[in-house]
């Protein structure tokens, strides 16, 4: 398992940036979805950059409260589906499934969203994950 990132929205990419950058950190790469209708910008400490903070511009204004403007963390998995078969056989709901063979989302007892990404390229769909809806929030 290797730490990606860790997520926070903000509502100012401008004086977000400036805020992110003023304590050091720069921005290693862009995305800009504009399906889905957001930004993400990420940035990492210089010579850290394996160490990265998302920052998540929904581009449709949204009034986040405290809680939902923190994201989730973010780790990459060797094997998305033995993971996710621990974790549930250990008592944790698969809250958005991976289906896709590449994410899925957990969460911790206090709620705090986990984000787990398949190394390398997806695996192919395999049940029971393709077929499984959400459960809860994620």
């Amino acid at each position: 398992m290797k730490y990606l990132h860790t997520m926070v929205r903000v509502t100012d990419v401008d004086k977000s940036i400036a805020f992110y950058n003023l304590l050091g950190l720069r921005e290693v790469r862009r995305i800009e979805n504009e399906k889905g209708r957001f930004t993400l910008i990420f940035l990492a400490a210089p010579g850290d950059e394996d160490a990265q903070v998302e920052l998540t511009f929904n581009w449709d204004p949204e009034v986040y409260g405290e809680g939902r403007n923190f994201g989730h963390l973010a780790y990459r998995v060797d094997d998305i589906y033995a993971l996710c078969d621990k974790l549930q056989k250990g008592g944790v709901t698969i809250n958005r499934p991976p289906r896709d063979g590449h994410m899925a989302f957990i969460r911790s007892p206090d709620n705090i969203s986990v984000e787990l990404i398949q190394a390398g390229d997806p695996l192919p769909p395999q049940e029971p994950w393709a077929s499984m809806p959400n459960t809860g929030k994620w």
